[in-house]
Order: structure tokens, then C-alpha cells, then sequence
């Protein structure tokens, strides 16, 4: 017989689990707690004693996914040993990253319009970000010493454009034109991209 903690774990799980199919079918405006909670199996009030609402939800998803991509990035950083190796480790992990199911990056296009819109989510995406450049930052100034200075916006930015543009058309965006644009980004050089 399961815990009281196991039973809290898998409702949270479960809610997150719904959190994330809904938002990305329908958009976080448009999924309401009552269908969140319908999905999950579980009621509204379950949805407000683990995550205090939506916007609550909406965080403990991301971050949840942000820590599992920001993992294996990590690991993959620690045994690249080229420039082209990081790189693509980045690359990888938003082309297709391990957690979310595909879905968390459709999930952050989606947060960015529901942040032109909230205040309060604007602000915790904007410090989200800001810890991101901060990692990037640092990992950067590894391979690229001080040249890394204030790349992580426009490294971030440019792997988010290429991802969802390869949504768009994914031919478009082979590995090879990603990695062009990121070299080219990072080394301050017109991109050289194989054909």
C-alpha cells in the first residue's frame, strides 16, 4: 500500500503530466485548472494544495523540465572536448530534449506569449533567463575565454529560433546549418555552413 508521500508524489506527477499535455494542445489561457485536473484524474483542489493555481503549475513544469535539460547538458559539456562538441550538445538538447516528451519546447514559445501578457510571469521568465546567460556565460568562457562575455542571450536566442524554425520546416535546419550559425556566433565569423 502506497504512502501518503507516494500518493502526493503521483498526484503531483500526474498533474504536471496533464499541465503539459493540455498547455501544449491547447495553451496555458485556454486549459483551465478543472481540465487540468480532469486529465490527471484528480480534483481542483489537488491542483491548489500542490501548486497554489495555474501560474504555480506552470512553474514547477517548466523548471522541472529545465533541470532534467540543464542535466544533461552538463554531462554532455564534461566529455565534449571540441568547440563543435559543446556546440552540438547544446544544440541536441533543444532540438530534442530528454524531458518533456517534445513538448517543453512548444511549452516556452507558449510561456513567452502568456508572459507579454502577466506581469508576474514575465518577471520569472526574465530571471529565469538571466540564469540561463549566467550558465552559458560561464561554461562559454571555457572554450571561448573572454569573448563569452554577454553571449548567453544571443546563444540562447539563436538556439531557440533555429529549433522553432526547424519545427516550421525541418530541413531547413539540419545539425550542420545549426552548428554553422552557433560557430559563427560564438567565434564572431560569417557562418560556414556544408551544403
Amino acid at each position: 500500500m502506497a504512502t501518503q508521500e507516494e500518493r502526493r508524489a503521483e498526484t503531483r506527477t500526474r498533474l504536471l503530466d496533464a499541465a503539459a499535455e493540455l498547455f501544449a494542445e491547447r495553451g496555458i489561457e485556454a486549459s483551465s485548472i478543472d481540465a487540468i485536473a480532469a486529465v490527471a484524474g484528480r480534483t481542483s483542489g489537488a491542483v491548489y494544495d500542490h501548486f497554489g493555481g495555474k501560474d504555480g503549475l506552470l512553474r514547477a513544469l517548466l523548471e522541472s523540465w529545465v533541470d532534467d535539460v540543464t542535466s544533461a547538458i552538463g554531462a554532455e559539456l564534461d566529455t565534449a572536448t571540441t568547440l563543435d562538441d559543446r556546440l552540438l550538445a547544446l544544440w541536441r538538447n533543444v532540438a530534442d530534449p530528454p524531458a518533456g516528451g517534445g513538448r517543453w519546447i512548444a511549452l516556452e514559445h507558449e510561456l513567452w506569449s502568456y508572459a507579454a501578457r502577466h506581469d508576474e510571469i514575465r518577471d520569472y521568465l526574465a530571471r529565469r533567463y538571466r540564469a540561463a546567460w549566467a550558465g552559458v556565460e560561464h561554461a562559454a568562457s571555457d572554450w571561448i575565454g573572454a569573448a563569452a562575455g554577454r553571449i548567453g542571450p544571443s546563444l540562447i536566442g539563436l538556439l531557440m529560433g533555429l529549433e522553432m524554425m526547424r519545427r516550421v520546416d525541418p530541413e531547413a535546419v539540419s545539425d550542420d546549418v545549426a552548428l554553422g550559425a552557433l560557430r559563427a556566433l560564438v567565434l564572431g565569423q560569417p557562418a560556414e555552413v556544408a551544403r
